[in-house]
């Protein structure tokens, strides 16, 4: 078992020719409904020899028919198309899966989310989808995510008490998350308290929320307020999980409001707002790996 633990350092083909040669190549769908993303992601797939593009999908209703004709270990998908959107394919990839789970067993693809808005991207990470790419599609990125999904396919992929498979379980938690009212709809505006007055603030003017000794600050770029939320967790309910992070246990921040990144002692970072005082929020080691991956670190 020697050098399991530690996948990173050996070459992922030769370990899988000897322990999983059903997966010596990773096969791949591109779908995308502009040929140019299409030509450069498969261009940038040429350099990655164990993965084979066996086909391109120009919308949704061709993806669900390639994914169908296929079984690919892994589709990179765009998620604005005309038409079928990239989450309406997932939807309907999972409900044919599970209606053939008693016929002709056939395993979910890992997805990898292709697009040029964060706030899909952002979201579909946090539900700890495969990964995302950002376009113009960046080789480094490309290389990132597909380490990521040879790690899960050599892990394995262990089915849950309930029946579920890890991948099916993820692009669950991405539907319920995109058809819940917290996700689909919440509140443009926040309520506020500065002095004795209650300001509805638009969230995209908010800096940063601080919770200290159980009081929650509201910084904008003109005022600071209280919020009537008596945890992070219960205001971050209220706010769009594709623009509000995190970053600290006792912060969260607008990722459209974060002015600098500013490197900090032993690979640690701290975050410079774009208040007037020009905050500094100290990002915590656990979400260090979450920072660079939202800015390409």
């Amino acid at each position: 078992m020697e050098g399991i633990g530690n996948l990173r350092e050996v070459d992922w083909r030769s370990y899988t020719v000897g322990r999983f040669p059903h997966r010596m190549t990773i096969s791949a769908l591109i779908i995308d409904d502009e040929q140019l993303a299409r030509d450069e992601l498969a261009y940038l797939l040429e350099s990655a020899k164990d993965v084979d593009v066996v086909a391109q999908g120009a919308n949704g209703i061709e993806a669900v028919e390639l994914i169908e004709e296929h079984h690919p270990d892994l589709v990179f998908l765009d998620v604005q198309m005309p038409g079928l959107d990239g989450f309406a394919v997932i939807q309907r990839v999972m409900d044919r899966h599970r209606t053939q789970k008693n016929g002709t067993a056939w395993s979910l693809p890992q997805f990898v989310f292709a697009t040029a808005y964060d706030q899909y991207a952002v979201r579909a990470f946090d539900v700890n989808a495969v990964d995302y790419l950002l376009k113009p599609f960046d080789r480094v990125r490309v290389d990132k995510a597909l380490e990521r999904v040879r790690g899960r396919m050599t892990s394995g992929a262990a089915v849950s008490a309930g029946g579920e498979s890890p991948i099916e379980s993820q692009l669950d938690a991405l539907l319920s998350l995109l058809k819940s009212p917290q996700g689909a709809a919440r509140a443009a505006k926040l309520i506020v308290q500065a002095g004795s007055r209650l300001l509805l603030v638009d969230q995209a003017e908010i800096c940063f929320a601080e919770i200290d000794d159980g009081v929650i600050r509201v910084v904008t770029q003109l005022f600071e307020g209280q919020s009537k939320c008596r945890t992070i967790e219960e205001l971050l309910d209220q706010l769009d999980p594709a623009v509000f992070w995190r970053a600290h246990r006792s912060f969260v921040v607008n990722i459209n409001q974060i002015r600098e990144v500013v490197p900090w002692f032993k690979s640690t970072y701290q975050l410079r707002m774009n208040d007037k005082k020009q905050t500094e929020i100290p990002v915590s080691r656990s979400q260090t790996k979450r920072l660079r991956e939202l800015f390409n670190l």
